[in-house]
């Protein structure tokens, strides 16, 4: 397989490899001259536009492509993202996306997006995974298949930190998942004892997605150069006397990226959310001794005391846990 710069003489074969994945789904339609005539010539199309378009071949027909283009100040657009059917499961998709992302960056990007169908479900497991989440709402094409587009961005470059709505919790349920289910691994205290799925740690999140929507949590999400890689929870819904306050919950880095600052980003992202909520007062507790204790009381977080036989450890043993509360200026 050989991946190169599209062509505007690729035209014909774009337009059958799109034909061929549109047709997986019904109701999805070609009229290349009536709604997408940049097909004819779509190198031209993205050198225009100061991107680029990439060609993957196998034996001298193409099996993917892709597409990126600057969008909006430091924001890109990914666009053109196909697969043929007998190319999937290769990797030949994460090496496109890779591709069109390390473009991107090398030329100031520090966000990127996209649009789908809504009906291209495998599609949105893809970018799920790779780390996107559902961004805006959802634009209707008005074209002859009667399309509605799925918004997906992410973070590209640097550590990154984004509040997530409720469509975009759920979208990054799975990988948040995966974040947790590492981190039960490696031994941190979060309330989950192994054995720990994916699967266990994706319900986690979903159940709590749909909170956000009454405005009693808040689900924090950072990136590294496009890796979803942290998240933290606020906790919002207080009894009717404490509704100056939150908890603080669920820290979490996955192994592979720790030290690399994005526990303190996490954090002060929550302090300056919780600000912004009108709330005054945070509260967590971690497991006696763990090395978070360091980071809490380097941010300003003072120690309450330690529960002795709090929670119990994967061997049966108890454990302490140690609380701490912070003062948040309005």
């Amino acid at each position: 397989m050989t991946l190169r710069a599209g062509r505007d003489d690729d035209a014909q074969a774009i337009i059958a490899l799109i034909t061929s994945c549109w047709s997986e789904y019904p109701g999805v339609h070609m009229d290349v001259d009536g709604e997408n005539p940049e097909l004819r010539a779509l190198g031209s199309y993205f050198s225009d536009a100061g991107g680029a378009l990439w060609i993957a071949e196998t034996d001298g027909a193409i099996a993917g492509m892709v597409g990126t283009r600057p969008s909006t100040g430091t924001s890109w657009e990914l666009c053109r993202m196909y697969v043929a059917a007998p190319s999937r499961g290769t990797g030949l998709a994460a090496n496109l996306l890779r591709t069109a992302e390390d473009f991107a960056r090398a030329r100031g990007a520090t966000r990127i997006h996209l649009w789908s169908d809504t009906r291209f479900d495998r599609a949105h497991r893809f970018y799920e995974r790779c780390g996107y989440v559902r961004d805006g709402g959802i634009k209707p094409l008005l074209d002859i298949s009667n399309t509605l587009d799925f918004g997906y961005a992410k973070p590209l470059s640097g550590t990154q930190v984004w509040a997530l709505d409720i469509a975009a919790a759920a979208s990054a349920a799975r990988s948040l998942g995966r974040i947790l289910k590492a981190c039960v691994d490696d031994g941190a205290s979060v309330s989950f004892m192994p054995p720990f799925t994916v699967a266990d740690g994706e319900a986690f999140y979903r159940r709590k997605a749909r909170d956000i929507a009454a405005g009693t949590r808040i689900l924090l999400a950072a990136w590294v150069d496009g890796e979803l890689a942290g998240t933290v929870t606020l906790d919002f819904d207080m009894p009717p006397n404490q509704p100056h306050r939150g908890d603080l919950q669920k820290l979490l880095v996955h192994p592979v990226h720790r030290r690399r600052g994005l526990a303190r980003a996490l954090m002060q992202a929550a302090e300056e959310a919780t600000s912004k909520a009108g709330r005054r007062l945070l509260v967590l507790d971690t497991a006696d001794r763990s090395g978070a204790e360091i980071l809490y009381r380097a941010l300003g977080w003072q120690e309450v005391g330690s529960i002795p036989d709090f929670a119990h450890n994967p061997d049966g043993s108890l454990e302490a846990t140690t609380l701490f509360y912070k003062r948040i200026a309005a």
